[in-house]
């Protein structure tokens, strides 16, 4: 036989091939004179042109008549020689395989140059990790490895590789669901941030992809989020934000298909049209460095960590918005102590922290009532009626930055199973909200909210006035409202003379803003700069303050509390309205003599650059809670039993002794 001939005293074998394979071979081989001697040549099966027949070129040609007729990979898809680069220097692929969705992008890489297999393998890995192929084959025609390249310094042995209408996944045939990720929870077993996983990403892929960092990153998000809820629920087998050995193409076509999905159930967040800008080599990176974050917990601080950073990356903080401390936001709800027939509203909403937080402790008062245990899966299980109606029909969040808004929206109807009154408007320029309610596009969004909103309203159609038991806010601390047609709607816009002023600061009209949306007896906290408290020409401010409200409490807060973003020093002031009604459930009666709490925050929860301070165990290891999640150490209040009673619990005792309307009452214990 000729191939005999050809394989006469090499290392080269052909026991791998089917004897079908090798006798068409065979019969396309023929002879041409060569330098006056008798020489084997073959018509290249890829390259439609004559090739001297040398004993890799005989495995060459096996291998790709085996690629085309046993795994129904077209000629065309097939590229011989094809040309690798290493800086300047460039070599030679054996056979690459060009990838389905991206043609000239490597799929599979194959090596049969190499008889020996520590020389092919290592020729290979530097191959794939070249050209990014996903699959990668080594063969001497008597022995042939397959290799999935799960990272460049891992290549993982398979059994053999996907026919070509069919992906690396249909091989593996992996399954990996949410209780997986829970074992694998890279949050957990490395004590890691969303925040420093996006970090890295943005450090090895997304500073140099070309795109908006917040944009993809929150559709990166948006798309996990969404996975991990239908596998939660029972509605998916595996989950499907994981590269299961697809290509970087196929990859991208799958998660786009999720994206696909979570718009159509979550609409009013992106548009039906926006799509992932990522290239698919980019996308594969984060997938990758994403896949193993549970993002679902008991709550929702492993997102808010990320977006925090994200949102004030994208320049909020120029409007002096910034996003509140989820634990500064935890120690107002339990001083509020919201119940669950109560309406709640954030005027200046941002990411929704204030709302979202409220209602999670009044879930945990219905779950407690009705003897529900809270899981550390809490914010993807399936909610019960009573927490749904009340995140329905209870709870409101007004915000001017439409990324805010979004990321708000987002976290609401995640948390509230499809439900949210999140609304892109100006709070401070309620005259004009109804130019808002009149454009359609606006209407496709926020028409539900509004809708229920209006029916708050103290007098009918009219947007000044509300009827909100609860209002808490962090608003923008810096620029001046300067627009007259603003500041003639309010009383603290104009000077002690009663002449309006030509510009007033945005903190202080949202006083009065909050203050209009308060039902009598209904009760406020605003974070505002520590100023507004000690400063004499704001004693008009104190003064309409005092006015209108009992003041129950000033909390001191650290002055690192809103760093990186800005060190001005803040407090929170706890009011609620005066309510003289005695039939009232929140009876106020005014009074000129009543006792106020007055505390300070010692711990400062996060060190002068701005990152956040975790407890630690005492082997220096950052401790957990319950539910996984790093505790960062300050004194606002006792977290889940772990830490020591704060601020909060001290409130509470004084609520309790004050007998304020809102407050829980003493228990048969505590009164003796």
């Amino acid at each position: 036989m000729k191939i005999e001939q050809i394989l006469k005293d090499s290392k080269y074998r052909l026991t791998q091939f089917k004897i079908p394979h090798i006798e068409e071979i065979e019969s396309l081989i023929f002879t041409k004179e060569l330098r006056k001697k008798e020489t084997y040549f073959i018509k290249c099966l890829v390259r439609q042109k004559n090739i001297q027949l040398k004993p890799e070129e005989l495995v060459r040609q096996l291998f790709l008549l085996s690629l085309h007729k046993d795994y129904d990979y077209p000629y065309s898809r097939m590229q011989v020689e094809f040309p690798v680069h290493f800086g300047r220097e460039v070599k030679r692929a054996d056979i690459v395989i060009m990838d389905k969705i991206q043609p000239t992008v490597p799929y599979i890489v194959i090596e049969v140059k190499k008889p020996k297999l520590k020389d092919g393998k290592e020729q290979l890995k530097s191959y794939c990790n070249s050209t990014g192929a996903t699959i990668a084959i080594w063969s001497n025609g008597e022995q042939t490895l397959y290799y999935h390249r799960k990272d460049p310094n891992y290549f993982e042995p398979i059994p053999d590789i996907p026919t070509a209408n069919k992906s690396l996944k249909d091989v593996l045939k992996e399954e990996f669901t949410i209780k997986d990720l829970i074992k694998k929870d890279i949050l957990k077993t490395g004590r890691r941030s969303l925040k420093n996983i996006v970090l890295d990403m943005e450090d090895e892929v997304l500073a140099n992809a070309g795109v908006d960092v917040f944009e993809e990153v929150f559709k990166l998000i948006f798309i996990k989020l969404f996975d991990e809820l239908q596998n939660t629920r029972g509605l998916t087998k595996n989950l499907e934000f994981r590269n299961y050995g697809e290509s970087d193409g196929e990859l991208k076509e799958k998660i786009e298909d999720i994206f696909t999905q979570a718009k159509e159930q979550w609409s009013g967040i992106f548009k039906e049209d926006e799509f992932i800008e990522l290239t698919p080599s980019h996308l594969s990176v984060c997938v990758s460095s994403l896949q193993d974050v549970k993002l679902f917990n008991s709550n929702l601080d492993v997102i808010d960590d990320a977006f925090e950073y994200l949102v004030n990356k994208n320049a909020k903080g120029e409007k002096g918005q910034y996003f509140t401390p989820r634990y500064v936001i935890d120690m107002c709800v339990k001083m509020i102590n919201p119940k669950e027939n109560e309406y709640m509203m954030d005027s200046a909403s941002g990411s929704c922290g204030f709302p979202i937080h409220t209602v999670f402790e009044v879930w945990k008062k219905i779950y407690a009532e009705l003897g529900i245990k809270e899981s550390h899966l809490f914010t993807a299980e399936k909610k019960h009626e009573r927490a749904l109606q009340y995140v329905k029909n209870k709870v409101f969040g007004i915000d001017f930055d439409k990324k805010s808004v979004r990321v708000a929206r987002m976290l609401n109807i995640i948390a509230g199973d499809g439900h949210t009154n999140v609304l892109n408007m100006n709070s401070l320029d309620f005259e004009r909200w109804d130019e808002n309610t009149k454009d359609e596009e606006w209407q496709d969004t926020y028409f539900e909210g509004w809708k229920r909103l209006k029916k708050l309203r103290t007098i009918k159609n009219e947007n000044k006035e509300f009827e909100f038991d609860i209002v808490m806010a962090n608003p923008p601390f810096a620029g001046d409202i300067k627009e007259g047609r603003i500041l003639h709607r309010y009383d603290l816009g104009k000077k002690p003379n009663g002449k309006y002023q030509t510009k007033v600061g945005r903190d202080i009209l949202f006083i009065e803003r909050n203050l209009d949306m308060l039902k009598n007896g209904g009760r406020m906290a605003v974070v505002l700069p520590q100023g507004r408290f000690n400063n004499s020409s704001d004693k008009n401010i104190r003064d309409f303050i005092a006015d209108k409200c009992r003041i129950l409490a000033v909390v001191g807060l650290h002055g690192n509390v809103f760093k990186p973003h800005t060190g001005t020093k803040t407090s929170v002031l706890i009011v609620q309205k005066w309510n003289d009604d005695k039939s009232s459930g929140d009876y106020c009666p005014q009074a000129d003599d009543y006792n106020i709490f007055f505390a300070t925050m010692q711990s400062p929860s996060k060190d002068n650059s701005g990152e956040k301070i975790y407890v630690k165990n005492e082997d220096g290891t950052n401790r957990l809670d319950n539910h996984d999640h790093l505790i960062v150490d300050h004194d606002l209040f006792n977290h889940d039993g772990v830490t020591q009673d704060g601020i909060a619990e001290a409130f509470n005792t004084f609520a309790q002794n004050e007998n304020l309307s809102f407050a829980d009452k003493k228990t048969q214990k505590e009164l003796l």
